[in-house]
């Protein structure tokens, strides 16, 4: 009996965009007929070498034949994820998946185009972005935070000590100031 992939691998194993991304850029391209051509070059080029990568760690996107464009993220750093579809996108069950940093930018630092299972990358982004914050910590970590309570308990012994001597000193002086008098 195999089990079904989870959620996770299926959103793992996306490498490419849809092939409705390239309906779209067709469609799109008629919307300024004397640039059709070009338009409707450059969105095949961009349909054909546009590739994602999501790993453990992050999310990269690359495309570009001649000048090659490389976007990596990690999980950690994203600060927010948007939706973005218009009436032609919606129409062949598309959307954008924008991704936004705090890199300063009031644009999203990457866009996920051309993908039919937008919600749920968008779901495995939040899980992942909150994974990350959230995540166990490492044995390493913890022995960390184990020499930390033991020197805070240490510590607490030490002061402890000074304000007994503290308070002892304080009645030698009051019973000298009495015998003073």
């Amino acid at each position: 009996m195999t089990t079904p992939p989870s959620a996770d691998d299926s959103i793992l194993s996306i490498s490419r965009p849809h092939a409705d991304l390239m309906k779209y850029y067709l469609i799109a391209s008629f919307v300024i007929p004397p640039l059709f051509p070009i338009l409707m070059v450059v969105g095949a080029i961009r349909y054909r070498t546009m590739r994602y990568k999501f790993t453990t760690e992050g999310i990269s996107m690359s495309w570009g034949l001649l000048f090659r464009k490389e976007i990596i993220i990690q999980y950690s750093r994203i600060q927010d994820i948007h939706l973005r579809s218009n009436m032609i996108e919606r129409w062949l069950g598309l959307s954008k998946v924008l991704v936004q940093t705090a890199s300063g930018s009031s644009s999203a630092e990457m866009t996920l185009e051309g993908i039919k299972q937008f919600e749920e990358v968008r779901d495995f982004l939040y899980h992942r972005m909150r994974g990350v914050k959230d995540e166990e910590p490492s044995a390493s970590q913890a022995m960390e935070d184990e020499r930390r309570t033991a020197s805070s308990d240490e510590l607490t012994a030490t002061l402890r000590e000074v304000a007994a001597e503290l308070r002892a000193l304080r009645a030698d002086l009051a019973t000298r100031k009495g015998d003073d008098v």
